[in-house]
């Protein structure tokens, strides 16, 4: 009997630590130094845990050609966001104390990588930029949260 309770519990805990796995996604997209993004989309699902990996993979210095990823909430406007960001040098282009971002990871040069990880919103499609100087109207992609 107590074998019988050890194997039962043994089940619970593995069906549970996979539940648990699924809840989580990892992320990795790409920047170059052609001003582009390598996904347009990424999907996840509400309340999800999102891993993502922001890799820089061209040459530039972050002062030339520098990059990050900045998810903004539902209906902000991209290029009145993007204008305000370029004036904002000193917080790496992400406006300080805007309510328009969800999140965003630190600005990168080239060779380089940071990671953030952020619990997915509400069910919707969102907008995601890279805010340095100029860059949104090129580097922009959409998340779909499911």
């Amino acid at each position: 009997m107590r074998t019988l309770f050890s194997l039962l519990a043994i089940f619970a805990f593995a069906f549970t630590t996979t539940v648990q796995a699924q809840d989580k996604v990892e992320v990795t997209i790409e920047s170059n130094d052609r001003m582009q993004f390598d996904l347009n989309e990424i999907k996840v699902e509400a309340g999800q845990t999102v891993v993502l990996t922001l890799k820089h993979v061209g040459k530039l210095p972050k002062a030339a050609m520098g990059h990050n990823w900045v998810l903004l909430k539902q209906g902000v406007d991209i290029q009145a966001f993007g204008s305000a960001a370029s004036k904002a040098a000193g917080n790496e282009y992400v406006p300080e104390g805007t309510d328009d971002v969800i999140v965003h990871t630190k600005l990168i040069g080239g060779g380089q990588e940071t990671t953030i990880e952020f619990t997915a919103p509400a069910a919707g499609t969102y907008d995601y930029i890279c805010s340095f100087p100029g860059h949104y109207a090129l580097m922009k992609g959409k998340l779909i949260v499911e």
